[in-house]
């Protein structure tokens, strides 16, 4: 990744609480789309889903989807559905989805996106606990605006 972009489209599924962009990044097939629907159901807003345009917005970075697929959600087994959605919402979580654990992680990692570092953690997207998980990661670790 290269400091000097101004945005970038990365191969995550978004959503929002709060103000607060969450990013699902992991490999295709890992539940990204299904996390997002789930957090959707506790009361988060879709921004993007599968791609999300990234930038930098000053000191911070904001997420909004392609034009292509802004408000559409895939689900599978049930097609692409439109989902009301938020644009330009401050980066403040990154979520990887992994089956590899760590019990007791460092609450100090992070991702770097375009120059600036993003809190991260890791979830198995496959368990029920997966979206309290990235609720509670949002609150404790997530950056503030």
């Amino acid at each position: 990744m290269n400091a000097r972009l101004s945005s970038e489209t990365i191969h995550a599924s978004t959503v929002a609480n709060e103000g607060r962009a969450v990013l699902i990044t992991g490999p295709s097939g890992a539940g990204k789309s299904d996390l997002a629907l789930r957090l959707l159901d506790r009361g988060f807003i879709l921004v993007s889903d599968d791609q999300t345009i990234v930038r930098k917005d000053g000191t911070r970075l904001v997420a909004s989807a392609p034009a292509t697929i802004k408000g559409k959600l895939e689900i599978r087994g049930v097609g692409i559905v439109e989902m009301e959605t938020v644009q330009d919402v401050p980066v403040s979580l990154i979520v990887d989805l992994t089956s590899e654990i760590m019990r007791l992680p460092d609450d100090s990692r992070e991702r770097p996106v375009l120059g600036i570092g993003v809190p991260l953690i890791s979830v198995d997207a496959m368990t029920a606990s997966a979206a309290s998980k990235v609720a509670l990661a949002l609150d404790r670790l997530g950056t503030k605006f």
